[in-house]
């Protein structure tokens, strides 16, 4: 017997996200993220849509350690064994005309998210296992939750959800309170409290099967479509999927609203939910202003503050000759805050091994090592075979720049843009990933999310200001959230942190958050080595890290860092 869903139409407030949900429905290609805290209403809301989808749709929920067989689909063990192969479906099969749920969808393996998102852009699955192959329909609502405490999504899965909302509880006390005599009235008798909502959920299904046929009939306009295009560019959004869901999300407003033509109304009522995710903060990203120039007055510096702290100037990177970084990830990773999670998904196969308890068993291999032996297609216990992969996805560099003042003694600052470049293009392979974390002034902020293109990184540096305090301990605490299993952290600063973060010492915040890190870390210290205070040393110890100092950064070939025990060995 399955449990009642909550109803869609008792949702209390939460407008936006109610809209992107409903524009799911009308159109299964507008697949929808819901990014909040926990306790938000997230999973509710999703399966209080299935029941509103026609025909009793399937919910399907995936969960994070899915298989790729199972998600996919692959070959039938038992049936393959009895020597009669043929394929069985996965849970993309199961989820066609119906919903697919990934709760915690940042978590789920790179791999897996790439092959999902390709099934639900395009609406048919294809599979290919052991010499066989097939494809099904896969046309299917996709929605994903997160709560970005737990870590980000990457941006290439990020921007393949059509629309997103960010979700919060509400902070009003009638609202609170609505929510919360709703559901004490549903799980007390939850078939009472579905009859008396019976009529809106009536009305809602109604709207969307009869409007689902209508999408393919809005006209949108070439004046829409310019609309639609001039506000995209003016977020800063170069991928064109921001366009195609912007106009698919329009027409099936226009749909849900009755309306036989695209309006001004429903971009302007649907433009929220495809640039959430996608536009860049302060919207188009113009280049820095030039370093002030000798007419130029620079601001008063505040109180506290020397005239050289106050001044932002910009420098250039310089090349300099940097090791390359080979990091060696052990399977007992954690990830952020000390969190046990599932590790990533392993890579491709690599090869194939005979074992009496394979983990992922290798039919092909197993049923010709058993027809070779003993002339049939039933397998033994010695014929088992199991699949090798590749043991895990790429690197995620995070790096944390101090910016500060300090640095701009004697362009220094150009060593340390050259030094962070020469680190990420001698050690960046094919599916690893950088994120940097700038840190200057006041507080720290995200130079760039974590992206798979080198030169997005170059362009970010290069034009990042230097002046300022330290606030160390902010750019740490920042950290936490870009933290995954496979990160490897590298901090370049000279460790004099004197921005405070919970109003202590701003040393000694630097220290405990340091502290509260678990990745692999590599700590370059920047500081004069004429006047050296260790501090850097002393971070890097906080971190467990390994630390090489930026003056001696040329004496070296290669980095091997370890999670367990971090070791620089020198290379010639």
């Amino acid at each position: 017997m399955k449990p009642i869903a909550y109803p869609f139409s008792a949702i209390v407030g939460q407008e936006q996200m109610k809209l992107a949900l409903l524009l799911a429905a009308i159109d299964w290609r507008l697949g929808v993220l819901l990014r909040g805290d926990k306790g938000s209403g997230k999973t509710t809301a999703a399966r209080a849509l299935a029941i509103l989808l026609p025909e009793r749709a399937p919910f399907v929920n995936l969960p994070i350690g899915v298989t790729e067989d199972r998600l996919l689909g692959g070959l039938h063990l038992e049936s393959t064994l009895k020597g009669n192969p043929q394929l069985k479906p996965g849970l993309l099969s199961e989820a066609h005309s119906g919903i697919l749920y990934i709760d915690e969808v940042n978590l789920l393996s790179a791999h897996l998210g790439d092959a999902l998102l390709d099934a639900a852009s395009s609406g048919v699955n294809v599979v290919e296992r052991e010499g066989f192959s097939a494809s099904h329909p896969a046309e299917f609502v996709l929605l994903g939750s997160m709560n970005p405490e737990e870590g980000l999504l990457r941006p290439q899965l990020l921007d393949r959800f059509a629309l997103s909302v960010d979700i919060a509880a509400p902070l009003g006390v009638e609202e609170r309170q609505k929510i919360v005599e709703r559901r004490i009235a549903f799980e007390r008798e939850p078939t009472k409290f579905a009859e008396e909502w019976s009529g809106e959920q009536e009305s809602l299904r109604d709207k969307i099967g009869r409007n689902r046929d209508r999408v393919s009939s809005i006209q949108c306009s070439s004046e829409i479509l310019g609309q639609i295009g001039a506000a995209i560019c003016s977020a800063g959004v170069r991928s064109l999927r921001a366009d195609l869901a912007a106009v698919r999300a329009c027409t099936a407003c226009a749909a849900l609203m009755g309306d036989a033509v695209v309006e001004s109304h429903h971009v302007d009522a649907v433009l929220p939910l495809v640039l959430n995710h996608r536009a860049k903060a302060g919207g188009r990203s113009n280049p820095p202003p030039p370093p002030p120039s000798s007419r130029q007055q620079p601001d008063p510096p505040a109180a506290g503050q020397s005239t050289r702290e106050a001044i932002e100037r910009i420098f250039a990177p310089q090349e300099i000759m940097t090791p390359a970084v080979h990091v060696s990830v052990d399977d007992a990773l954690q990830r952020g805050n000390s969190q046990e999670v599932v590790l990533d998904h392993p890579g491709p196969v690599v090869g194939t091994r005979r074992t009496e308890s394979p983990q992922e068993i290798d039919i092909r291999t197993t049923l010709n090592h058993a027809a070779l032996e003993t002339g049939t297609l039933q397998p033994r216990l010695s014929d088992l075979h199991e699949k090798v992969r590749a043991p895990r996805s790429g690197i995620r560099y995070l790096f944390l720049i101090d910016s500060s003042g300090s640095h701009a003694a004697q362009q220094k600052m150009r060593l340390v843009k050259g030094a962070a470049l020469g680190l990420l293009h001698r050690s960046f392979s094919k599916d690893d990933e950088v994120a940097i974390i700038a840190f200057r002034g006041t507080g720290a902020q995200v130079l760039l999310e974590p992206s798979h293109q080198v030169e997005d990184a170059a362009t970010a540096l290069e034009y990042l200001p230097t002046g300022g305090r330290t606030p160390l301990a902010h750019a740490l605490e920042l950290a936490k959230i870009y933290l995954t299993p496979s990160t490897l952290l590298i901090l370049l600063s000279d460790g004099r942190a004197n921005v405070a973060l919970r109003g202590g010492d701003p040393w000694q915040d630097a220290l405990e958050i340091a502290g509260q890190l678990h990745c692999c870390a590599l700590v370059v210290d920047t500081e004069n080595v004429t006047q050296p205070t260790g501090r850097a040393h002393e971070l890097a110890c906080a971190l467990r890290a390994s630390s090489i100092t930026l003056a001696g950064i040329e004496d070296f070939d290669k980095l091997e860092i370890q999670l367990q025990q971090a070791i620089i060995a020198r290379q010639a």
